[in-house]
């Protein structure tokens, strides 16, 4: 990979950003309150050592809550006062409490949240969601099932949680227990999968519901081919036997139920959710803001030319290459390269033709979207219906494309013209793209050329041309293919007769397969492509503009200024 970061330079930006004018109110200083339930002697090993290493980035501390907390003057008082003092002697002037937590319904946390600012000593308290609202989460439970999992055709997956005090909190608990099986369905199909959520000791008839609950879940074990049992939990954790993951494999133990008693944690994703949480509540610095670029690629000489238009933007912000049309493991590689730099915000720039070029298809991968049901990039090769892996990573993005939308390559298309025209008054310039499979797309990018081509009629030299034409030859969907082909060289058959023909190649760079499709006829092509210094204007200027109001102004004025 070729980028070239200075360690140097970045530390530099990064004084830079924390510069404040003296006259400007300081922002406020967040301190991260990881609030996570007491799960005993082992379960607590696993929530500190998370907890330490996201302390190792972040101002964080850690309080614990049991099942038995009451009020403010309880037993587990003194850990979260501890947690907020620690935050407060650390300089944090505002909290954002992170609940350890897989669902805002869970009945512990919701007795916790109103009773947290009595501990922070009049620092603002905020509340960030829950885990099982980030695919993250998703993920830790998609492993757990790909543990167990031979061939989910013929597969019946159960996930169970618990901590239910009531039918209310059952049903809230369950809904968000569906939403993680909603996930693993995008990537596996089961012949039948459910939920189930048992009751906390403590709740009312809590032992007659379980032995309900049980009941119902040993009918579906009986049934024909593989059960498997996962555990969505963060529950009591004493040692390997007393621990919640142990009691539940114990109901089952004479069944051929397929069971692992491994909940959420520990699992790498934990980490990176709680970075994430926190990167969405901490102000952006400029040098952690980094770029991932992603043309479709090809061979060496196409790459170097793209990089020639990237090249002058290496010594203002970290970049990787993503080459390829939205592949989830070079993006994945990409982005973690980032992150091992300190890169904790990203902009992702999908350098294709148009803004809707792999939009659905990487927002997806990026983890912006949740829709599959368009994961092509409606300007190239199809793709197969699974879901693509989403990324794992704690870094948030922003993303811009299509720089055929860019007014000023206008200016490319007229050097192109002006590189081959001699005569304007005696020629016709066909622009000829890559084109789309489907006729709305197509016609999309038709009308993009032609914009481009009212802008090239207002200069003196392009307006005597004979004519400016856009086409398309939809090149990788042979019906489409065919039948745009045909029209592409009956035009410059017909142009032909009554003078030169120019052909530019409308496409990033050279001419792909243009030459074999219009072979045998007259015409003269400049295969030089659209790359040009007015592509690294667009990169900066989409740059710019997502991160506007997100990088301090001082920070932005210092990094512009180096040569």
């Amino acid at each position: 990979m070729f980028t070239r970061t200075l360690s140097v330079i970045a530390a530099g930006i990064l004084l830079c950003s924390s510069w404040t004018p003296v006259n400007a109110a300081a922002p406020p200083t967040v301190g991260f309150l990881v609030v996570a339930p007491d799960r005993g002697f082992l379960g607590n090993q696993e929530i500190r050592a998370m907890v330490d290493e996201f302390k190792k980035s972040y101002p964080a501390a850690l309080g614990l809550i049991g099942r038995d907390y009451t009020d403010v003057d309880g037993e587990y008082a003194e850990y979260l006062a501890r947690a907020a003092q620690e935050l407060k002697q650390a300089g944090a002037t505002e909290i954002v409490t992170i609940p350890l937590f897989l669902s805002d319904a869970d009945p512990l946390l919701k007795k916790i949240k109103p009773l947290v600012p009595a501990y922070t000593g009049g620092l603002p308290v905020r509340w960030a969601p829950a885990m099982a609202h980030d695919y993250l989460i998703g993920q830790i439970v998609l492993d757990r099932v790909e543990a167990l999992s031979e061939q989910a055709g013929s597969e019946r997956l159960i996930l169970v949680g618990a901590g239910a005090m009531d039918e209310a909190s059952a049903i809230a608990l369950k809904a968000d227990l569906e939403k993680l099986l909603a996930y693993v369905k995008r990537y596996k199909g089961f012949r039948d999968a459910e939920t189930a959520i048992y009751y906390d000791r403590a709740a009312e008839h809590a032992e007659q519901k379980n032995k309900d609950i049980k009941a119902h879940l040993l009918a579906q074990i009986a049934k024909q081919g593989r059960t498997l049992l996962v555990p969505v939990s963060i529950g009591p954790k004493f040692d390997t036997a007393m621990s919640l993951t142990s009691w539940l494999g114990g109901q089952f133990k004479q069944t051929q139920v397929v069971y692992k008693p491994n909940e959420l944690l520990p699992h790498p994703n934990a980490l990176l959710w709680l970075k994430k949480t926190a990167n969405r509540e901490t102000p952006l610095s400029a040098a952690a803001l980094g770029l991932v670029i992603m043309p479709h690629g090809s061979t060496q000489p196409w790459n170097d030319a793209v990089e020639s238009t990237i090249q002058p933007l290496l010594s203002k912000y970290p970049i990787e290459m993503a080459y390829g049309m939205g592949d989830p493991y070079i993006i994945q590689d990409a982005v973690s390269r980032l992150e091992r730099q300190g890169i904790r915000r990203i902009v992702f720039v999908r350098m294709y033709a148009l803004d809707h070029h792999m939009k659905s298809l990487t927002d997806y991968i990026l983890g912006l979207s949740e829709d599959t049901a368009e994961l092509g990039h409606g300007g190239g090769h199809d793709h197969a219906a699974e879901a693509p892996p989403q990324v794992r990573t704690a870094a948030l993005f922003s993303t811009f494309g299509g720089y055929e939308q860019n007014p000023e390559i206008t200016q490319v298309l007229h050097k192109r013209i002006a590189e081959m025209s001699q005569d304007p008054a005696n020629e016709t310039v066909l622009l000829i793209a890559h084109g789309e499979g489907t006729d709305e797309g197509n016609d999309k990018w038709l009308a993009v050329m032609n914009q481009n081509i009212e802008r090239l009629r207002q200069d003196l030299h392009c307006a005597k041309l004979k004519a400016v034409k856009a086409l398309t030859v939809r090149e990788d969907w042979p019906k489409e293919r065919e039948q745009a082909v045909a029209t592409a060289r009956a035009a410059i058959e017909a142009a032909g007769k009554n003078g030169r023909v120019l052909v530019v190649a409308n496409r990033l760079y050279g001419s792909g397969p243009y030459k074999t499709m219009l072979k045998g006829l007259t015409y003269e092509m400049n295969e030089k492509g659209l790359v040009d210094p007015v592509l690294t204007r667009w990169l900066e200027d989409g740059v710019r503009r997502l991160t506007a109001e997100l990088i301090p102004r001082d920070a932005e004025q210092q990094r512009m200024a180096r040569p």
